[in-house]
C-alpha cells in the first residue's frame, strides 16, 4: 500500500472518532453442524474511509469484544465525505487513499485478534440496483469506474461474492420508490453471475421479501449491521446482528465457499432466519431431547435441555386433540431460554399409547415471517 500522509492519520483520529475502551470478548454459544464450523460474520460495516465515524482497527476491536469470527469492512466505492471534508478544511493532498486503505489499515490488529478480515466494498448507486456489496476482492481500485455494471463485472472478475444491500429501504438516492420491488436490472445482475446472495437483514430491520426472493432465486441469505457508528457494547445475552455462516473450517477460502454454496443463517434479537435443513441442525444440535413414558398415569415426559445462547420460543401446531401439552400455548409461546432445562407434561387421553407432539419454533423462521415446524414422538 502507498504510504499514507500521518498528518490524514492525525487528524481523523482527533476530529472524527475517539476510541472506545473495549470489554473482555464475549463468547456467543451456537452449535456446529454435523460436517460444519458455524462462524459468526459481519459483512457490511463502514469506517472513516466512506461515511463511516471509527478507525478501521475500531472494527476489528469492536468484532472480537462482539465474539465475531470474521469480518468485512465494506467502505463505499462513490460516497466518501470524510474524505472530502479533509480535503475542504485543510491543505493536505489526497493522492494515496485508496479502496484499499481500510483493508490495509486493519489487517494486523485483525491477525493478532484472531479475526478473519475480508476485503470488501460497497458499489452505490441509486436505485436501481441500489447498493450491493462486493466481497473477498482482490484489489477494491478496480470497482472505482464511472459505469456501476462495469463495477460489477470488475468485482466479479476478481472471484467477488457479491450481495445487494437493504433491499427494502424506502426513499433517499438509493432506496425503495414506495415499496419493494425487484428491478429488471436485478434479473440481469443475478443472470450474469453478479448477485449471488440478499440482505435478509440490515441493522434491526427484517425484510421479509428478500427473505423470500433468497429462497425463489437460490440466493445466499445475508445479515448485517451496516453499522457506521461505533458499534455500542451488548448487554448480556444481546447481540449485534450478524450472518452464521456454516464453513468446513475457519478460515478465509472456507467462509467463501459457504457462502457461495448458501450455508447460512441470519441471526437477529431471538430470531434465525435460514433454510430448514440448517436450522433443523442447528435446533437439534442445541438441544437434548428425552422422552420418559409413565404408563401407569398415562402421562410422558418431555425434557428439553439447552446447551446454547439461543432461545427457543415454542408454540402447538397441528397436534391430535387426544395429546394435552402446552396448556396456554394460545397464550404466549413456551420458552426454552439459553443453558436452561425444561420438561413439559403431555397427557395420553382416551386411551392411546403414544403420538407425534408437533410444534412451531416461531423464532427459527425457515420461510418468510413463519416458523420452523418440529415433532417429537412419545410412545
Amino acid at each position: 500500500m502507498r504510504a499514507l500522509n500521518l498528518r490524514i492519520i492525525s487528524l481523523f483520529l482527533t476530529v472524527f472518532f475517539a476510541l472506545p475502551l473495549f470489554s473482555q470478548r464475549k463468547s456467543i454459544n451456537i452449535p456446529n453442524l454435523k460436517d460444519y464450523v458455524t462462524l459468526k460474520c459481519d459483512f457490511h460495516i463502514h469506517t472513516v474511509f466512506s461515511d463511516g465515524t471509527v478507525w478501521p482497527t475500531v472494527r476489528v476491536d469492536e468484532a472480537r469484544r462482539d465474539g465475531l469470527d470474521a469480518i468485512a469492512i465494506t467502505d463505499h466505492i462513490e460516497i466518501r465525505p470524510r474524505l472530502r471534508q479533509l480535503q475542504t478544511v485543510t491543505d493536505i493532498t489526497l493522492t494515496g487513499i485508496t479502496h484499499n486503505v481500510s483493508y490495509e489499515l486493519a489487517k494486523t490488529q485483525a491477525e493478532k485478534e484472531g479475526i478473519i478480515l475480508i476485503r470488501g466494498s460497497e458499489i452505490s448507486h441509486a436505485m436501481p440496483p441500489g447498493h450491493s456489496n462486493a466481497i473477498f476482492l482482490s484489489d477494491a481500485d478496480k470497482l472505482d469506474v464511472p459505469d456501476y455494471m462495469d463495477a460489477f463485472r470488475a468485482a466479479k472478475a476478481q472471484n467477488a461474492f457479491i450481495f445487494w444491500n437493504h433491499p427494502g429501504a424506502l426513499g433517499g438516492s438509493y432506496g425503495q420508490p414506495d415499496t419493494t420491488l425487484w428491478w429488471q436490472e436485478h434479473t440481469t445482475l443475478l443472470e450474469q453471475g453478479m448477485m449471488h446472495g440478499i440482505e435478509v437483514v440490515n441493522g434491526g430491520r427484517y425484510f421479509i421479501e428478500a427473505h423470500r426472493w433468497c429462497l425463489e432465486k437460490n440466493l445466499t441469505m445475508i445479515g448485517a449491521t451496516d453499522s457506521h457508528q461505533p458499534i455500542p457494547s451488548f448487554a448480556e445475552g444481546k447481540h449485534r446482528a450478524m450472518t452464521l455462516v456454516f464453513a468446513r473450517e475457519k478460515t478465509s477460502e472456507a467462509i467463501h465457499e459457504a457462502l457461495i454454496e448458501r450455508r447460512t443463517a441470519v441471526y437477529l434479537d431471538d430470531f434465525v432466519i435460514g433454510e430448514e435443513k440448517y436450522l433443523k441442525e442447528l435446533f437439534e444440535n442445541a438441544v437434548d431431547i428425552k422422552v420418559k413414558m409413565n404408563n401407569s398415569s398415562d402421562t410422558a415426559h418431555i425434557t428439553f435441555n439447552n446447551n446454547s445462547d439461543l432461545i427457543f420460543h415454542l408454540r402447538k401446531d397441528n397436534h391430535d386433540p387426544r395429546l394435552t401439552y402446552f396448556r396456554n400455548i394460545n397464550i404466549i409461546p413456551y420458552i426454552i431460554n439459553p443453558n436452561e432445562q425444561q420438561t413439559i407434561t403431555v397427557r395420553l387421553n382416551e386411551g392411546i399409547k403414544g403420538g407425534d407432539v408437533n410444534f412451531i419454533i416461531e423464532n427459527f423462521l425457515t420461510t418468510p415471517d413463519k416458523g420452523m415446524r418440529y415433532t417429537v414422538k412419545v410412545q
